[in-house]
């Protein structure tokens, strides 16, 4: 698994195989293969550009279609621009109960300091974008789309993006270091927070202390990333 889609995201087709289509994902541009079954075709995707999208900020709620089928919809999915707590998508209305956002709008309701907190301790998952699951991109990813900015997929990806700082000592809650190998190459990433902190997934989503040198874990009283450059992201 490389990526996971919530529900409400959308994408092109590209290319069908026998059960498989391969599809490039609007949000990030990402492509990958998903199983037929897993989605709908829409005709029309006016109501669900970036401009008027909300994206939800339960844990967990649902939604419920005409037919009282139900829906689970997890933190960060997307829905379409929708009026008493009810949206289409296609051909078919749904009904939800909880709250949702209008991430991209200029104001926003939730710091991205809050909404990282909101995963503390979720399972490392590869490929994961969820809040039962996630890696260290998605959850980067995920945090910065319920504040109304794009990031790319994959964290070398995202370490293209942004303006990157000289010192670590500029940087600011809500910058992303980021954390190369041995044969330089980047591959983890984090949240950047306050007084020499780290927000990321290793493992689980936790807050480690980060200096100069890198990320380092005192329950296990060693540095287990080491850092490679501070992006900003956030003006």
């Amino acid at each position: 698994m490389v990526t996971q889609l919530l529900f409400g995201e959308h994408f092109e087709v590209l290319e069908e195989k026998k059960s498989w289509t391969l599809i490039r994902i609007a949000h990030d541009g990402y492509e990958c293969w998903i199983d037929k079954k897993q989605f709908l075709p829409l005709n029309d995707i006016k109501g669900i550009t970036d401009s008027n999208t909300a994206a939800t900020t339960d844990l967990v709620q649902l939604a419920e279609d005409e037919s009282g089928n139900m829906i689970s919809l997890l933190l960060g999915s997307s829905l379409p621009k929708f009026k008493d707590k009810s949206f289409s998508l296609g051909k078919q209305r749904y009904s939800f109960e909880g709250e949702a956002t209008f991430s991209f709008e200029k104001k926003k309701e939730h710091s991205i300091e809050e909404v990282a907190k909101w995963y503390l301790n979720t399972p490392y998952l590869w490929g994961g974008r969820s809040p039962f699951g996630l890696d260290c991109s998605g959850f980067t990813q995920m945090v910065f789309k319920l504040n109304g900015i794009k990031l790319k997929r994959d964290a070398h990806q995202q370490a293209e993006e942004g303006k990157t700082l000289s010192f670590l000592e500029e940087a600011k809650t809500g910058d992303l270091g980021f954390f190369d190998n041995e044969e330089g190459k980047i591959v983890h990433v984090g949240i950047i927070l306050d007084k020499g902190k780290i927000i990321h997934a290793s493992g689980k989503v936790r807050i480690d202390k980060l200096d100069h040198h890198g990320i380092y874990n005192e329950e296990i009283k060693k540095y287990t990333h080491r850092l490679r450059i501070v992006k900003r992201f956030v003006s």
